[in-house]
């Protein structure tokens, strides 16, 4: 499992990032978790909100969400319990392709500021509870970094803007930022000078993690030339895989397994990274790969007990992390088509809870055995957002609403 990538005094009631508290979309093994779902939900509050695909995330009773008000990307921080507007933070002009506008990636938070990322590449530290700004920089304007927009000629990264989550790691902040010589850049969280930056790699649209592997403190990244790794301290590259698609669309959040280090594309399948130390440093190597026949797409994967639990174009697949066997493949758990099918899962020890692209939440066991589906019902409208769980409260969002919901719990 990856490391904590935010302080360590988060509060219990917090999904402060995209994929949780860790960085791995699982909760820990005290919290009460649902254990069914009941015929219908009950929905605390609902609000309309603007266009946009960031997920919300809950910080110290905030709900935290982007979307697209009067022709900017703008966050806002509303109550967990009732939904009242406590702050809203203008961030950008948008971006527009043929997904849609409104910001794209996930603020992430540690109760005292928020980091929010704009297509563009405007980075911004406002105050976790006033909403004022802090410090900001430009990817492009400070990093020479390209944005070139839907239309631009540079393949990768760029094409649908900043997507991928920064990451706040004790009193650093660490981004994709994809300028020459400034692919990854550590910010200090107190004011925004650069601490180290490193590699030339352009961003890709997965999240930033930090985790220890091979006994070694160091920050993993999903760019779009491969995976790499660098050491945590001082930005220095560790390893690298090489993992290339014609687009450059690398999505999915690594996942950590032990020593390895799983990623993949609708193009370059699932492929298994060992990572280990040497007399000379850290070597990393090709443990396992995979076709397209296990390929994901942009639906992260969940790790539960030794096994991912991930989206392969319209299937639900479980497959084993340490030797990448296919376990039991499920067709009937997404609405989409292939190229276009979404499922954000969250692992609940013993279960796997689904949002699929049609609105539907499923509950089903974390079993490598056989699918075994415990619930299912209608939440909200079609939906390619991961939402966020805390303390028995979901908050999700569609194209037009944001909500949050209650799911009965059971103590372990």
């Amino acid at each position: 499992m990856a490391g904590l990538i935010l302080h360590s005094s988060l509060w219990a009631a917090d999904w402060p990032h995209q994929r949780g508290p860790d960085g791995t979309a699982c909760l820990a093994a005290d919290i009460p978790v649902p254990t069914s779902l009941p015929a219908e939900m009950r929905v605390v509050w609902k609000k309309a909100i603007g266009d946009g695909l960031a997920a919300p995330i809950i910080s110290n009773g905030r709900v935290i969400y982007g979307d697209l008000q009067d022709g900017k990307e703008v966050f806002h921080a509303v109550g967990v319990t009732d939904g009242s507007v406590q702050w809203s933070h203008p961030l950008d002009l948008p971006h527009k392709d043929a997904f849609g506008s409104g910001p794209r990636c996930a603020a992430v938070s540690d109760g005292s500021i928020v980091i929010t990322q704009s297509c563009r590449g405007e980075l911004h530290c406002p105050n976790a509870r006033s909403g004022a700004l802090r410090w900001r920089v430009n990817y492009v304007k400070d990093f020479h970094a390209v944005y070139t927009g839907e239309k631009g000629t540079t393949a990768g990264g760029a094409r649908h803007g900043y997507s991928g989550s920064p990451c706040i790691d004790g009193e650093h902040v660490i981004a994709q930022v994809g300028g020459p010589g400034a692919g990854v850049v550590c910010f200090a969280a107190a004011d925004g000078r650069v601490v180290w930056q490193a590699e030339n790699d352009q961003a890709g649209y997965a999240p930033v993690i930090v985790t220890t592997i091979a006994g070694v403190r160091q920050v993993v990244c999903f760019t779009v030339d491969g995976l790499i790794g660098l050491r945590r301290s001082d930005g220095r590259l560790l390893w690298r895989t090489p993992i290339t698609t014609s687009l450059g669309r690398h999505v999915i959040a690594p996942v950590v397994h032990g020593d390895l280090v799983i990623a993949g594309s609708h193009e370059a399948g699932l492929i298994a990274t060992h990572v280990t130390a040497t007399a000379d440093g850290i070597m990393a190597r090709e443990a396992w790969r995979r076709g397209k026949d296990l390929a994901p797409n942009f639906s992260s994967a969940v790790l539960v007990a030794g096994h991912l639990y991930l989206l392969t174009g319209n299937q639900m697949v479980c497959v084993d992390a340490t030797t990448g066997m296919e376990q039991w493949r499920q067709d009937g758990l997404v609405g989409g088509s292939p190229a276009r099918a979404f499922a954000a899962c969250i692992g609940l020890h013993d279960h796997v809870l689904l949002l699929n692209d049609s609105g539907e939440l499923l509950l089903f066991r974390a079993d490598p055995a056989r699918y075994q589906e415990v619930g299912r019902v209608q939440v909200c409208g079609k939906t390619w957002c991961h939402p966020a769980y805390a303390d028995g409260t979901l908050v999700l969002r569609d194209a037009k609403s944001l909500y949050a919901i209650t799911l009965p719990t059971q103590d372990r």
